[in-house]
């Protein structure tokens, strides 16, 4: 049986990781609505539940906290997105459910931490911003990969190359959200259209005529 000691660890470090992502989740939903500039710690930690006080025995700065944001949305979206995808055995149906679970996860109120960040820090020698350079190169990467497994396959044709497709999948993906996130289901229906139209298929999956 475990000591009195590893229980009350035990439960102290529970209560700190509920603290921490109360705290992840509420400066989350800061930075998608206000953006960095405009985040105060104070309504961080009063929107979350705790004392100033608490949120910097957790984190040392605002931008530690902010920091700390880009890595756990970016978890959540692997977990809830990217993970998921991932069970389809066919590269273009991966693809297409990448936009479809991204649009649903657009519909969130945490959702526009990347593309807020970004606005603020895109081309900054910065941690926040190497951290969004970081995890857009990963992103780009997954999808060109798919893209150029779905030519092996056959099921996309050959067109520019696979690394510029991921990139408009990216950004395209990004300002369609920024106009229709939570409109369901059209914000799905269109991820799923857009992508098509940028890999060469028509919305019913068919090659497009040249």
């Amino acid at each position: 049986m475990p000591s009195e000691t590893s229980t009350t660890r035990l439960t102290q470090a529970e209560r700190r990781e509920r603290s921490r992502a109360a705290l992840l989740e509420a400066a989350a939903r800061g930075l998608s609505r206000d953006g960095y500039s405009n985040l105060s710690l104070e309504w961080v930690a009063s929107e979350a539940g705790y004392t100033r006080g608490a949120l910097y025995h957790q984190f040392s700065s605002k931008e530690d906290l902010a920091l700390a944001v880009v890595w756990w949305v970016s978890r959540s979206w692997q977990e809830e997105i990217g993970a998921v995808a991932r069970q389809e055995d066919d590269p273009l149906a991966e693809l297409l459910a990448l936009a479809r679970g991204h649009a649903v996860y657009c519909r969130k109120d945490v959702a526009r931490v990347r593309m807020a960040l970004t606005m603020e820090f895109s081309g900054r020698d910065h941690a926040i911003a190497h951290a969004l350079a970081s995890l857009e190169g990963a992103a780009i990467a997954r999808f060109a990969k798919l893209v150029k497994e779905a030519r092996r396959k056959g099921s996309v044709p050959a067109g520019p190359p696979a690394k510029a497709i991921g990139a408009g999948v990216l950004g395209a993906l990004e300002g369609l959200m920024i106009q229709l996130a939570g409109q369901a289901p059209h914000d799905v229906a269109l991820a799923e259209r857009l992508v098509l139209g940028l890999v060469g298929l028509t919305p019913d999956g068919e090659r497009r005529r040249k």
